[in-house]
């Protein structure tokens, strides 16, 4: 119903998109369009980026890896959420939901847009795409540039804003599965000399799943509303709506070889269980040139986020016959209340000293998490014949005997920083910067006061780093930067002493190599890393908590762009990664360090253009190496096995309009894509999904 209403709005804001282009047409007349027909290359490839350094720096002269997923890409992949687009991204893998692994470590927390902090997506619900222009990752510690955050490193969505040329798009995609999804999207000037900029974008889906009592409907509202204040100053006010409702997947229980134990298609959810997720983000920015060496940047964002989640949980496998099989799980119904608010100020100065490039500044981040969390043990269900009869409302989930969870923790971060760029020689190019952070965190616990903590510490990050201009084909860079992760506020009570445990601390040294070969034909970058990560909150030989852990990676990435033909483009990423945890005994942390680390992926994504009929063809694969993860039943850890998927995408245009079909899992492999525990299993890889898309630009 939510996703008809939705495609009714969408007729109704195409109505008055068209409107709008009519009544944009004069200021439009003043807009000079050049189309620019280019290498097959530049469909994927960025040469500058600001994430990095916060300057408009070439990349090939930023000393640490940077990688950009560019919109097109996005587009040909008929990429709707960011797993989607994993396997273009060295060094990444899935670990869970929306949470991956960055050279092979966990990377939860360290979400930023437009380069701050306020990610609306939380532990169980996935970035969604429709509003994301591009997807950027800077690899190892970012400590120094932009505060406390995983060793691993950082991802950037790029949100779209308003455009000074007029744009407007109407997309309707069909698939297996009963897919279904609809946008509409606006964008350009509002008066005549396009001081004044909106955009506006809806979009809806709604599908169901070759697992069992799973559907999922997502709507998003995009505005953008830019106001060239004066010929020095640009404001740029952005909303954005997530709606979505589906249910919260767990995996298939495995065996120690990473079998599957039932058909894939089951999943421990009764038909009404539904896991309900709604934000609402606020982003203001203030773009300022004081004078022509001087310029100045301020952004403000808050989002509220609720997620409301209710489902059976498997808990233990059980041989109920004693036959050596399991053929049963026990179960728990949980009902959770997640509430998360944040707001971030963020501002920096960037000054233009000639050789030296200045960057100074400061930022604040508070968020907030308040949980309400029950459950209570319910019946069994069947591996091999499950009956899904559950009476929910039978449950009187809401006592206080079953209450687990009740509590509210609240992060304050303020964070100052300072930056160099130096264009030390015209073939060499130096950056450091260092940055100072003071964190606090309050724990209160509700059901247990003398659970309640509070944390406060401060803590330092560096980068340094060098690019050099060997000559136009070869450019090698090095760099040693630091990062730290605060403790959380709950962690410090288990103290054994009452003492507060420091800050995990990393370090990354890299050295890479930009090559471009074949008369710029052929693009390698490749990087080589070590990071090691210290105190690690884990447990001690006498089973205390203590933070005496380290953990130690290492690898190699290397991510190939390649013009095969001039209508013929290859874009390859391989990742090495190699992870081990010292001094840290075999608990729990143990299996969240070393869980679902491969130790080889290789992602491709080659297209060909047909010219003569305005079409081109794709196809992707993907290759992930075997993992292990750990379980309390099994001796030793258990396989995750490895997979290759493979997919195939057509495009072709007509006039205004651009029709494309993408096949995901071609030949419908069934697969994991991570491991979770023994009982939850396997998180299951999407099998063969189809998708048949046309859009129209006006």
């Amino acid at each position: 119903m939510r996703l008809k209403k939705s495609l009714i709005m969408m007729q109704a804001f195409g109505a008055l998109a068209f409107s709008t282009a009519t009544l944009a047409e004069t200021s439009s007349d003043n807009v000079l369009s050049i189309e620019v027909e280019g290498r097959a290359l530049t469909l994927y490839k960025e040469d500058e980026a600001t994430f990095a350094t916060r300057t408009s720096t070439l990349i090939d002269k930023t000393p640490q890896s940077v990688q950009v997923i560019t919109q097109d890409l996005i587009e040909d992949q008929a990429a709707n959420e960011a797993p989607d687009i994993y396997r273009s991204m060295s060094g990444v893998s899935y670990l869970n939901y929306g949470i991956i692994k960055m050279r092979g470590f966990e990377q939860e927390s360290q979400v930023l847009y437009d380069g701050i902090k306020g990610d609306p997506f939380r532990t169980f619900t996935i970035p969604q795409l429709f509003n994301i222009e591009q997807v950027q990752s800077l690899k190892g510690p970012s400590g120094a540039a932009y505060g406390a955050g995983e060793a691993g490193g950082v991802i950037n969505y790029v949100t779209k804003k308003p455009t000074y040329e007029q744009k407007n798009n109407i997309e309707l995609t069909a698939g297996n599965k009963d897919f279904l999804s609809g946008s509409v999207e606006s964008s350009g000037p509002v008066n005549e000399d396009g001081t004044q900029r909106y955009r506006a974008g809806i979009y809806s889906s709604s599908e169901g799943s070759y697992r069992n009592n799973v559907e999922e409907d997502n709507e998003i509202i995009d505005l953008g509303y830019a106001w060239d204040l004066s010929d020095d100053s640009t404001l740029t006010l952005q909303y954005t709506h997530f709606y979505q409702l589906g249910e919260r997947l767990r995996g298939v229980p495995i065996d120690s070889d990473g079998n599957f134990l039932t058909d894939i298609s089951w999943n421990s959810n009764e038909p009404d269980d539904y896991q309900k997720f709604e934000s609402d983000i606020f982003q203001a920015s203030l773009e300022h040139s004081i004078n022509d060496w001087l310029d100045s940047n301020f952004t403000l964002r808050y989002y509220e986020t609720e997620e409301i989640i209710k489902f059976h949980q498997a808990r233990a496998l059980v041989d109920t016959d004693d036959d050596g099989e399991y053929d049963e799980v026990t179960r728990r119904y949980q009902d959770q209340t997640r509430i998360y608010k944040g707001f971030d100020l963020a501002s920096y100065f960037v000054a233009d000293l000639g050789e030296h490039t200045l960057v100074t500044g400061a930022d604040y981040h508070f968020a907030s998490e308040d949980e309400l969390f029950y459950y209570k043990n319910v019946d069994n269900l069947s591996l091999t014949d499950p009956a899904y009869d559950a009476d929910i409302s039978s449950y009187d989930i809401r006592d206080s005997a079953n209450l687990n969870t009740d509590r509210v923790t609240e992060l304050n971060q303020i964070g100052a920083y300072i930056q160099d760029q130096w264009q030390a020689t015209e073939k060499l190019n130096v950056l450091a910067g260092a940055r100072l952070d003071y964190f606090e965190e309050d724990y209160v616990d509700n059901t247990d006061s003398s659970s309640n903590a509070s944390y406060n510490d401060i803590g330092y990050s560096a980068r340094i780093g060098a690019t050099y201009d060997l000559n136009q084909r070869v450019k090698p860079y090095t760099s040693f930067s630091t990062g730290l992760t605060p403790q959380s506020a709950s962690d410090q009570a288990d103290s054994e002493d009452g003492s507060l445990f420091d800050p995990e601390e990393s370090k990354q040294f890299e050295i890479g190599m930009r090559t471009y070969l074949l008369n710029n034909r052929l693009n390698i970058n490749t990087a080589v890393y070590h990071i090691v990560r210290n105190n690690t909150i884990t447990a001690d030989d006498d089973g205390n908590t203590a933070a005496i852990g380290e953990v130690r990676s290492q690898g190699l990435e290397v991510d190939v762009l390649v013009d095969i033909t001039p209508r013929w483009v290859a874009n390859i990423s391989y990742t090495y990664n190699d992870v081990e945890a010292d001094d840290i005994s075999e608990d729990n942390t143990v299996y969240r360090i070393l869980a679902n680390n491969p130790y080889h992926q290789l992602g491709l994504w080659t297209r060909y253009e047909f010219p003569s009929i305005t079409s081109s063809i794709a196809f992707g694969m993907e290759y992930v190496g075997e993992r292990t993860d750990r379980t309390t039943s099994y001796d030793e850890p258990f396989t995750i096995q490895p997979y290759t998927i493979y997919d195939l995408s057509w495009q072709t245009r007509w006039q205004d309009w651009k029709f494309q079909a993408n096949i995901k899992n071609l030949f419908d492999e069934e697969y994991a894509l991570a491991g979770f525990n023994e009982v939850s299993g396997a998180i299951v890889g999407e099998r063969r999904r189809v998708y048949l898309k046309a859009s129209y630009d006006f």
